[in-house]
C-alpha cells in the first residue's frame, strides 16, 4: 500500500514539476484579410462612416489598430504575395497589376511562405477564401489536372476558396488541389459596376454549385467549421487560419440581414456583411475556448474601390480623407486598416502611430515562434512584434516602405517624406499618367506631416530630398533586399 502511494505522489509530482517547466505554447494565430476595404469604412478608423461596424470596432477597442499600415501594392495579388511571403511582388515576374482567374503560380518553387514556416514550428495550417496567387503551372491552369503548384504546395495543410477575384471566371470551388466541382455551366458577365445590383463581373465559365451571393457566407461557415473541428480533434495543436476574404470586392452581393443595414448602398451593406463574419470568427473562437491564447489580425489588401461620384452619392469616405483610391499611388489605394487583438499581450484600446507595411507579418510571426529568418526568406519583412506587446521603443522599427501602385508606378516613403517617381496617380483614378514637361517636376514629393491629402508637390522645391530617396529606392530595388 504504501509502495503505491508512493508511485502515485511521485507521478503527480513529476506531472506537476513538468507542467512547470515545458515551455508555453504558442498562440493560435488567424488572419483576416479583406478583400478591398478601405482605412475609412470601419468605424473606429472613420467615426463618420456611413457603416456600422460592431465587430471590427470590437477587434480595435480590444486590442491595437494602426494608423499608418500600408498595403505593399495598391491592387490584390502582389499584396498577397507580399503577404505570405514577406517579400515585395515586383521582385517577381509580375511588374503590374494582377493575375487572372487561370494564370500560372507566382509564388516561386521553394520560397518560405507563412503557411511553411509555421507549419515546421507544429501549426495546423488552414486557408480559406481567395487564392490569386495562380495555380499550376500551364499558361493557362489546367483544372483537370492536381492544381499543383498551389495552396497546399505553399505550406497550407488544407484550402477551400476560390481561385481569384469573385469577378473572375473560372467560377468554382477549390478543395487542396482540385475542384468541388468542374465548371460545366458559365456565368453571363456585368460590365457596368453599379450600386443596385450584382455590379462588375467578368462572363465565363462556371461551376454549377457556384453562386454569386452564397460565396461569402460560405466561406464564413466554413471558417467556423474549421475553429470548431480545431477544438474539437486537435485542442492541444497550435493552428494557423488565413482567411481571405472575397468582400467587399464586386460583385457587391449582400444578402439578409445585411440589406440596407448601411448608409452607403450595395457597396456599404457588403462591408457590414464582412464584419458580421468577423463577427462570427469571433464568437467561434470564444466558443471554443480559444479567444484568450488567440492572436488576431484583421487587414485589407489594399484601399477601397470607391469613387467620386461614390462619395458624393453617399456621403461615405470609403477611405477617409486620403487622396485616390485602390490601385493609385497615393495614400488612398495603400493605406489600410490594421488592427491587432491577442489579450494579454496587446494592450485594449491602443492606437500605435508607427509605419507598417503588410510584408512585416512574415517577420513579426517569426519572431513570435523563436524562428530566424534566412538570407533569402521575408527580404522586405521587419518584425512588430515589440508594437504588438506596448513594448516601450525609440520608434518606428521600420523607418522606409516602397509603395506600388496597380501600374506599376514605384513610391517610396521616408519619416514623412513621400517620394512617387511619376505623374499622375498609376491607377485608377483620372489622370492616370501625366507626360513630364521641360522644366517642369519628373514626380510627385509631399510632405505628409504638412500634407497629409497630397495636395502641394514639393519636387523642384527640394530637390535634395528628391535625390536621397531615389537613391534609396534604386539601392533596394537592386539589392533583393530592404532590411
Amino acid at each position: 500500500m504504501r509502495h503505491a502511494l508512493f508511485l502515485a505522489w511521485a507521478v503527480l509530482l513529476l506531472g506537476t514539476l513538468q507542467a512547470q517547466t515545458a515551455p508555453p505554447r504558442n498562440p493560435n494565430i488567424v488572419l483576416i484579410m479583406a478583400d478591398d476595404l478601405g482605412w475609412g469604412d470601419a468605424g473606429c478608423m472613420n467615426p463618420e462612416s456611413k457603416i456600422p461596424t460592431p465587430n471590427l470596432d470590437r477587434v480595435a477597442a480590444e486590442g491595437m489598430r494602426f494608423v499608418d499600415a500600408h498595403s505593399p501594392s495598391a491592387v490584390c495579388t502582389p499584396t498577397r504575395y507580399g503577404l505570405l511571403t514577406g517579400r515585395y511582388a515586383w521582385r517577381t515576374h509580375l511588374k503590374a497589376w494582377v493575375l487572372g482567374g487561370a494564370s500560372p503560380a507566382l509564388i516561386e518553387e521553394g520560397r518560405s511562405t507563412l503557411a511553411s514556416m509555421l507549419g515546421d514550428a507544429g501549426y495546423h495550417c488552414m486557408g480559406i477564401g481567395k487564392w490569386h496567387l495562380g495555380l499550376g503551372t500551364a499558361p493557362s491552369t489546367d483544372f483537370d489536372a492536381p492544381l499543383r503548384p498551389g495552396p497546399i504546395s505553399c505550406g497550407f495543410d488544407t484550402y477551400f476558396g476560390i481561385p481569384a477575384s469573385l469577378d473572375m471566371p473560372p467560377y468554382v470551388w477549390i478543395l487542396d488541389e482540385g475542384l468541388v466541382q468542374a465548371p460545366t455551366g458559365s456565368l453571363p458577365g456585368e460590365k457596368h459596376r453599379r450600386q443596385d445590383g450584382l455590379g462588375f463581373y467578368r462572363k465565363g465559365a462556371a461551376a454549377p454549385d457556384f453562386r454569386m451571393h452564397e460565396v461569402l457566407p460560405r466561406v464564413e461557415q466554413k471558417a467556423v467549421e474549421w475553429i470548431e473541428r480545431a477544438q474539437r480533434d486537435q485542442p492541444e495543436q497550435p493552428f494557423f487560419l488565413y482567411l481571405a476574404l472575397p468582400a467587399p470586392h464586386t460583385p457587391w452581393v449582400p444578402v439578409a440581414p445585411h440589406l440596407g443595414a448601411s448608409g452607403a448602398g450595395w457597396y456599404g451593406d457588403f462591408v457590414h456583411q464582412v464584419d458580421g463574419t468577423i463577427g462570427a470568427v469571433l464568437a467561434a473562437l470564444k466558443r471554443t475556448g480559444f479567444a484568450d491564447n488567440t492572436l488576431l489580425i484583421v487587414t485589407s489588401d489594399n484601399g477601397s474601390h470607391w469613387l467620386e461620384k461614390d462619395e458624393k452619392s453617399f456621403d461615405h469616405m470609403a477611405n477617409g480623407d486620403w487622396r485616390g483610391q485602390k490601385a493609385d499611388i497615393h495614400e488612398g489605394g495603400h493605406r489600410v486598416p490594421f488592427m491587432v487583438r491577442w489579450p494579454g499581450k496587446t494592450p485594449a484600446g491602443s492606437v500605435c502611430p508607427d509605419l507598417v507595411c503588410l510584408t512585416d507579418v512574415f517577420a513579426t510571426l517569426a519572431e513570435l515562434i523563436e524562428h530566424p529568418l534566412g538570407d533569402a526568406e521575408a527580404e522586405d519583412s521587419i518584425s512588430l512584434l515589440p508594437a504588438l506587446r506596448g513594448e516601450e521603443s525609440s520608434g518606428s522599427a521600420r523607418k522606409e516602405v516602397v509603395h506600388h501602385s496597380g501600374g506599376g508606378m514605384f513610391a517610396v516613403r521616408s519619416g514623412p517624406w513621400k517620394l512617387i517617381l511619376g505623374l499622375g496617380s498609376g491607377g485608377f483614378t483620372q489622370p492616370k499618367h501625366i507626360k513630364a514637361t521641360d522644366g517642369g517636376p519628373k514626380g510627385q514629393l509631399y510632405h505628409l506631416e504638412r500634407d497629409p491629402k497630397e495636395e502641394k508637390n514639393l519636387w523642384s522645391e527640394q530637390p535634395q530630398v528628391v535625390a536621397r530617396l531615389t537613391e534609396k529606392l534604386n539601392i533596394w530595388r537592386a539589392s533583393g533586399s530592404t532590411r
